[in-house]
């Protein structure tokens, strides 16, 4: 491990003296210093261009690059967030900045109408936030942070987070069981964090096109963005019909399954709940709680993403389509995240693994894996989730792989991932061929993994 600078204050500059030497030397003090651009005083936002408030798994996993350089700026991050959670135990999937402007960023509060002093009735939230989720990284960011520093201020932490987030797993794992499987149900494509992924085209397909509600509303992605890199106006279109309907019904879940209409089981997004639970358990060892219920969850989701969302012909999982009972055949990067969780039998990590060095996939010396198949005839290398590589998605992969002792895949993904921030920078995404930076630059998850990459070569799971 190398011996890292502290962080000296919350509001300063992050501590960034020499941890490595050599070229790897520049590109730790890029990577810090992104983050410490992109903090604004109470958390850090992913990106200075396009994204002005917090987002819920950003945060987490710039936690994780945080506790290398700056612990308590990564506690605070967790903090911030965990503050907006709803008296349901749903994490938002953004927390919104009361002095950022509504032009500066939509749809913002007006549009989701949850949270904030003004809102009335116990079930809202105490801040202003979306209503929706994102995949629930935070006990796993939040166990990473505290054993890079395992101090009594880090325990204090870990005691102040985790009543918070049993009860965000606990809300997953019953208001969202809508197919009663076991299995969380997404009520938004938004929430898987794939927002355009192909594992949605055929339930989204059953959502009417209305484009006079982008007549109505006036997109900021593709005012900042090419257009040809975002989702399409129709599925923007689509995107806030379900919104909408989730917020109009109150952002009800006990009835779902007779009135919504996109719900959807993930593969990606489940994986990370039963690895939120381990994350749990572990946690729940150092604040003296019992860590056997996080381990028997974890265990039950593992069984039921076996059961529902494996494809043997394809040896990957994917989408269920829970208004049809149908898997979406397409091959996408969530149905590889199951290999984040340890018991996942041998047969299906050797599938997985297959899918990961097959040309569908394949992890090249300077290439990670892109968010869909190759091979696709609508392979996009361009437009968001539709073919290009992120960087927040390779680093769960290369934990999956260490954690089951494929050392030498990881550290080839360890290596391509390393050598694209050398080359690029640390964009929101990438090309999957040539490896230019897309979207946002200065983007704070890939900073802040990459600050975990460079922190963590030879460490296993």
């Amino acid at each position: 491990m190398f011996h890292l600078a502290k962080h000296a204050r919350a509001d300063g500059p992050t501590g960034v003296s020499d941890p490595l030497g050599g070229p790897d030397e520049t590109l730790w003090r890029e990577a810090a210093a992104i983050l410490d651009a992109n903090w604004t005083g109470t958390h850090t936002v992913p990106s200075r261009t396009l994204y002005p408030h917090q987002w819920s798994w950003d945060a987490a996993f710039i936690s994780i690059g945080l506790a290398h350089v700056a612990p308590d700026r990564a506690w605070r991050d967790l903090r911030s967030l965990f503050t907006a959670q709803w008296p349901d135990g749903r994490v938002p999937h953004i927390v919104f900045d009361p002095d950022v402007t509504e032009r500066d960023y939509f749809p913002g509060p007006t549009f989701w109408r949850a949270g904030g002093d003004a809102e009335a009735g116990a079930a809202r939230p105490p801040r202003l936030s979306s209503g929706i989720v994102q995949p629930p990284v935070h006990a796993l960011a939040a166990w990473l942070t505290y054993q890079r520093a395992p101090d009594e201020t880090a325990a204090a932490e870990l005691r102040w987070l985790y009543p918070r987030l049993v009860a965000q797993q606990e809300y997953l794992a019953t208001a969202r069981d809508v197919g009663g499987a076991g299995l969380s149900a997404l009520v938004h494509p938004w929430e898987s964090g794939l927002d355009n992924s192909p594992a949605w085209d055929e339930a989204l397909a059953a959502v009417p096109v209305d484009l006079a509600v982008l007549r109505r509303y006036s997109r900021r992605d593709t005012q900042v963005v090419a257009s040809a890199h975002r989702p399409t106006d129709e599925d923007y279109a689509r995107y806030l019909t379900i919104a909408s309907a989730y917020r109009d019904g109150g952002y009800r879940d006990a009835d779902l399954a007779d009135r919504h209409p996109f719900l959807v089981e993930c593969p990606g997004f489940n994986a990370l709940r039963g690895a939120a639970e381990l994350a749990l358990a572990r946690i729940a060892e150092v604040v003296g709680a019992n860590p056997a219920p996080h381990r028997a969850r974890a265990a039950a989701v593992t069984a039921a993403l076996l059961d529902r969302l494996l494809d043997p012909d394809s040896g990957m999982f994917h989408v269920r389509d829970l208004r049809t009972g149908r898997r979406n055949p397409a091959r996408c990067v969530n149905g590889l995240l199951p290999l984040v969780l340890p018991d996942l039998p041998v047969t299906r990590v050797e599938s997985l693994v297959a899918a990961l060095t097959s040309p569908r996939f394949g992890i090249g010396d300077r290439m990670p894996v892109p968010s869909y198949d190759r091979s696709a005839g609508d392979f996009d290398p361009f437009r968001y989730w539709r073919g290009p590589v992120w960087f927040n998605i390779n680093w769960l992969l290369w934990r999956g792989l260490r954690t089951h002792r494929h050392q030498a895949l990881a550290e080839r993904l360890r290596g391509a991932l390393l050598d694209l921030v050398r080359r690029s920078g640390c964009y929101e995404y990438f090309h999957p061929q040539t490896g230019a930076g897309i979207g946002s630059p200065a983007f704070s998850w890939t900073a802040a993994l990459t600050l975990d990459l460079l922190a963590t070569p030879d460490a296993v799971g």
